[in-house]
């Protein structure tokens, strides 16, 4: 491939963040209801479609464990399968539950859901008590917000990939991040990427796997050949869903294994979703792209 653009997602691609934004998940679950779930478990949430927003997954989560104490007997993956089937995401979280539990029941589940609860617990596991109270301007629980998780998350893209990439494209970050967030970790990872030439969760355009920020991009990057690289399906899909909006561009979608997805299996989920190319990380990129 020769593109003019490289467009690249923050998490699972250029950095692990299976001990940090997976583990706020897992942990905001067992603080606030006493219960969790297992990795396993939310990589079936990120495979239903719909869950660029970790918060929203972890909202979906706590609701799936709310139901089940109402007598929702579903597996986590029956429960993801029906999400998938009503259009993924948590507005599709709702509706499975609304499907699967009688009136009464519902309405319990939804009481005891709080999702404010759910978020701040959230950001105070993952940016730990210093950060909290810089970026959510809170006053941070010692029971709960530690060093943060945050500070846990390993690089996974090589100076030598960063280096060829910037050196030889135009390059762009699309990711569900919050911005402040986004700077974080793109200062960790040694990569300088205008604002203009990023995409956030606080951009005013819908997340992935909407097209919208992808195409945007290709416009600011005055691209007509755009390779997007990310770790989850719904990236994927949104190069797929970019070629189908905007025709007169040619849009790829390249999978890395460094985010949930691994494997034999993660390569076949990959194909169905219609990568182009699967690598086991971002610095194969080198291998496959070409400079124009």
């Amino acid at each position: 491939m020769n593109p003019d653009a490289v467009v690249l997602d923050i998490d699972g691609v250029l950095v692990d963040v299976a001990d940090s934004y997976r583990r706020a998940i897992v942990e905001t679950l067992d603080t606030v209801h006493g219960e969790s779930m297992s990795q396993e478990g939310v990589q079936s949430f990120k495979e239903a479609g719909g869950f660029n927003d970790d918060w929203e997954l972890t909202s979906a989560a706590a609701l799936y464990l709310l139901a089940r104490r109402e007598g929702l007997t579903l597996s986590v993956e029956a429960f993801t399968d029906a999400i998938a089937a009503t259009g993924g995401g948590l507005a599709g979280a709702e509706t499975a539950v609304r499907n699967a539990l009688a009136p009464d029941e519902r309405e319990r589940a939804f009481a005891a859901w709080d999702r404010e609860r759910l978020r701040d617990v959230f950001q105070q596991l993952y940016l730990g008590g210093d950060l909290y109270d810089d970026l959510e301007d809170g006053e941070p629980d010692p029971a709960i917000a530690g060093a943060g998780f945050i500070h846990d998350e390993r690089v996974l893209a090589d100076r030598a990939t960063l280096d060829f990439l910037t050196e030889n494209f135009r390059v762009g970050v699309v990711t569900g991040r919050p911005a402040a967030e986004a700077d974080i970790a793109l200062s960790r990872v040694g990569l300088d990427v205008p604002n203009e030439h990023r995409f956030t969760m606080d951009s005013p355009v819908p997340g992935k796997p909407d097209p919208a920020a992808l195409v945007a991009l290709a416009d600011r990057l005055d691209a007509s050949s755009i390779v997007f690289v990310g770790d989850t399906l719904d990236d994927v899909r949104t190069a797929r869903n970019a070629s189908e909006a905007d025709p007169g561009r040619e849009y790829s979608g390249i999978g890395v294994l460094t985010g949930g997805l691994d494997g034999e299996t993660g390569r076949e989920k990959f194909a169905r979703a219609g990568a182009d190319e699967v690598f086991g990380s971002v610095n194969e990129l080198t291998e496959l792209l070409e400079p124009t």
